[in-house]
């Protein structure tokens, strides 16, 4: 089975591209669900993330209170180091578990859809890494004008996430998102036609 790395910045059309090659008959395996899936009540990830950060990050039905985890996580460097120790190789695992499913199921390929698949090496699993690249202004207007994002909020996360001319040195596949949404959707069937051509 073909494992396709998706990739890109925020607010790049990374989303789109995904739901596109799902709509395809694609599936894909969506890093930011498994990140919440694994942070359910029950989950060995909650319970170490409650250990480390108390009890209280918790209601009283067991569940994340999400916005007291990210107070207290990214409050320094040293807190978010705590949480990505405990969530990232959970987010690896079962996102490899995810796609081991998929082939097992006869799939001719997969997508991982992972912000940050450069960031922590995972596209040297990958058989084929893409990366959607829209340029940084276009990002920022898009989520200012369309999500109600904070442009400075907006700024500061772009410039935490790796550089896109990394990302476009690393892809095997890029696909330029700075045009309509028709000249996107092209390039995505010429992604799935060279998918189908290898697997």
């Amino acid at each position: 089975m073909l494992r396709i790395g998706l990739t890109g910045g925020i607010g790049s059309g990374k989303s789109t591209v995904a739901r596109m090659l799902a709509e395809a008959g694609i599936p894909v395996v969506d890093a930011d669900q498994v990140a919440r899936d694994i942070m359910e009540p029950g989950e060995p990830a909650l319970a170490r993330a409650a250990e480390e950060f108390g009890a209280d990050i918790l209601d009283t039905d067991g569940r994340l209170i999400r916005s007291e985890l990210a107070r207290r996580a990214f409050a320094t460097e040293e807190a978010t180091a705590k949480l990505n120790a405990i969530t990232h190789p959970a987010i690896r695992e079962e996102a490899t578990r995810r796609l081991d499913a998929c082939e097992a199921a006869g799939e001719r390929a997969a997508v991982y859809d992972m912000p940050l698949l450069f960031e922590l090496g995972l596209d040297e699993a990958m058989d084929l890494n893409v990366v959607v690249d829209t340029d940084v202004e276009e990002r920022v207007r898009r989520l200012v004008e369309k999500r109600g994002l904070d442009e400075a909020d907006v700024s500061n996360r772009i410039a935490r996430q790796v550089g896109d001319e990394v990302r476009r040195t690393k892809a095997d596949v890029v696909l330029d998102n700075n045009g309509s949404p028709g000249q996107l959707e092209e390039q995505v069937r010429a992604l799935v036609a060279r998918i189908d051509a290898a697997s």
